[in-house]
């Protein structure tokens, strides 16, 4: 029998944003640690995890209990895409669901801000991935508050509302936690030198252009305020049913293998198993094999 979210407990890392509000980014590290692998030795890590990550995966579409919500948010360069990319490249398609969240359309500015993700969560035996997600509500909104005007709330206080959306938070993923649903939640910690030096790499080399932004560079200029917001949403919102992972970005590799395994350890937490096969049912099993063989 699987796990329950009750029984459930997070994959211990160092990484790990705790539960009690005591998170600061200026002690969280962004580089890689000095015992860090290779590239060449790291990729070779990633694999293995990744193959690992492959077979939970497909038990856990077998045994049907519980869906699986990943959650990255990020300051733009800071590798979601090629995480999630690398991260799942052995997953089976068909057991996966990827989700980017941009700039709210006018029918979802009329809806509360969690109904957007809310109808694409996953479904039981599935992994659901949110590049981006009802975090950038308490992040780019409160770093740029005149986006509430454009939301037409009943009422705004500016002075509760985003604890208010805490709340709401908290509320939302204990409810999808209770009903079977693992939410892990990974904050890619890279640094302003290391943005800067991706952002130049996007104008120098042809290949990338396509990935520059002219606004990305902007919100540079606002990005104490996004730290501010980033320690505040980690603090208020990182408990034991939906962690937050503050994980270093400055080096790719070492990132993935670290969101990679902080995966595959979340799943074996839960306990899955193949579904076993009924004695009537294997009853029949020689009687099935004999037919076939014929």
């Amino acid at each position: 029998m699987s796990k329950t979210t009750k029984d459930w407990q997070p994959p211990s890392s160092s990484y790990l944003v705790p539960f009690d509000g005591t998170f600061r980014i200026a002690e969280s590290p962004t580089a890689p640690p000095p015992d860090s692998p290779s590239k060449k030795k790291g990729r070779k890590i990633l694999k293995e995890i990744v193959d690992e990550l492959r077979d939970l995966q497909q038990i856990l579409y077998a045994h049907d209990h519980h869906a699986v919500l990943l959650i990255f948010q990020a300051m733009d360069a800071a590798g979601k895409d090629g995480t999630i990319r690398a991260v799942m490249s052995g997953v089976n398609p068909a057991g996966c669901q990827v989700f980017s969240f941009k700039k709210p359309s006018k029918n979802e500015i009329d809806h509360d801000f969690l109904w957007r993700t809310s109808k694409t969560a996953p479904e039981r035996g599935r992994i659901g991935i949110f590049n981006r997600s009802y975090y950038e509500e308490v992040l780019i909104v409160r770093v740029h508050p005149g986006i509430l005007v454009s939301q037409r709330l009943p009422s705004l206080d500016t002075r509760t509302i985003w604890e208010e959306r805490f709340d709401s938070i908290r509320a939302h993923e204990q409810h999808l936690a209770r009903n079977g649903t693992l939410i892990l939640k990974f904050w890619l910690n890279v640094s302003k030198e290391e943005q800067r030096q991706r952002f130049l790499a996007r104008i120098n080399e042809p290949a990338k252009n396509w990935k520059f932004a002219i606004g990305d560079v902007k919100e540079r200029g606002h990005w104490d305020e996004y730290m501010e917001a980033y320690e505040s949403a980690l603090n208020a919102t990182s408990r034991p049913w939906a962690p937050w992972y503050a994980v270093p970005a400055d080096n790719k590799t070492n990132m993935r293998i670290i969101v990679a395994k902080i995966v595959t350890d979340a799943l074996k937490n839960l306990g899955l198993k193949y579904p076993e096969v009924d004695a009537e049912t294997r009853s029949r099993f020689d009687e099935m094999k004999s037919f076939l063989e014929e």
